[in-house]
């Protein structure tokens, strides 16, 4: 009976882990590149109860006693399933059909890769540079930061499909009647560096929307150097919404609740018993 309410205690342990990861999926549901997580169980040590393996007649036993300790959690991890592109109409709201990653310089000076493209023009010493939401500067395919003089234009700015900055520039000519005529050209400016990961599932966690490698993860593979990979495709005026379907987790956060009551009534049933045996009398 002590052991059941170890067991029951467990479980309860595990749910809460389960409800608190639901909820936070649900709180994030309109959360740019956002990506829902699961929480993955596992069961923990069995002990035998009978040592011996053969009846009175020395006969093998059909069934070897064995009971449970309870549950454990052995992971919470990362669906990385395609969000829904929602339009915005904003040059530098970008968005990654694929399975691509941008890297950006986290506060701690290391690289860290998001799925978030709601992207802005930071002003700092040496001109304007280009920075996700949360301020942290987006790099390049060389893994520098994405930068343009002071002063430049950005409503002249374009990004197409593979991640590469141009500007559009008014360049002034004579034709061949003498005339002078002005055309506009696209002058490159940077490309953006998209990775990918062999298991994006195994990078580690550092905020809603940030991601750093990991050895579960495998090192960052940049698209442009790497011709096995299957390019990723940038979306201008698009940003990938949260991949959180709101029914799926409302299903999910009932069968955690109701898991969760059943473990405490095993404590529950395991206090009466307990409580029964306490008031026996010979």
């Amino acid at each position: 009976m002590l052991r059941s309410l170890w067991t029951g205690a467990s479980g309860m342990i595990a749910q809460q882990t389960n409800v608190d990861t639901i909820s936070n999926n649900l709180a994030n549901v309109n959360t740019v590149g956002y990506k829902k997580e699961t929480v993955e169980f596992k069961s923990l040590l069995y002990q035998k109860l009978q040592t011996k393996v053969t009846d009175n007649n020395g006969d093998p036993k059909p069934v070897i006693g064995q009971v449970g300790s309870g549950v454990r959690t052995s992971a919470i991890t990362s669906r990385f399933k395609q969000g829904n592109m929602v339009s915005t109409e904003n040059v530098f709201d970008l968005a990654i059909d694929g399975n691509g990653f941008f890297a950006v310089q986290a506060q701690n000076g290391e690289t860290a890769y998001t799925r978030s493209g709601s992207l802005v023009w930071a002003i700092g010493a040496e001109g304007m540079s280009l920075a996700n939401s949360e301020g942290f500067p987006v790099l390049d395919v060389n893994g520098e930061q994405i930068s343009v003089p002071m002063g430049t234009d950005i409503d002249r700015l374009e990004v197409d499909e593979t991640g590469k900055i141009y500007e559009k520039v008014d360049v002034k000519y004579t034709n061949e009647n003498g005339e002078e005529k002005s055309k506009t050209e696209y002058e490159f400016r940077a490309q953006i560096g998209i990775v990918q990961f062999n298991n994006p599932s195994g990078m580690t966690k550092i905020s809603g929307t940030l991601f750093q490698e990991s050895a579960a993860s495998g090192e960052p593979r940049m698209e442009v150097d790497d011709p096995a990979l299957k390019r990723s495709t940038i979306r201008s005026g698009y940003l990938e919404a949260s991949n959180v379907q709101t029914v799926d987790e409302i299903v999910n956060l009932i069968v955690a609740q109701r898991a969760y009551e059943m473990n405490s009534k095993v404590i529950t049933a395991s206090d009466q018993m307990l409580q029964q045996a306490n008031n026996l009398r010979g």
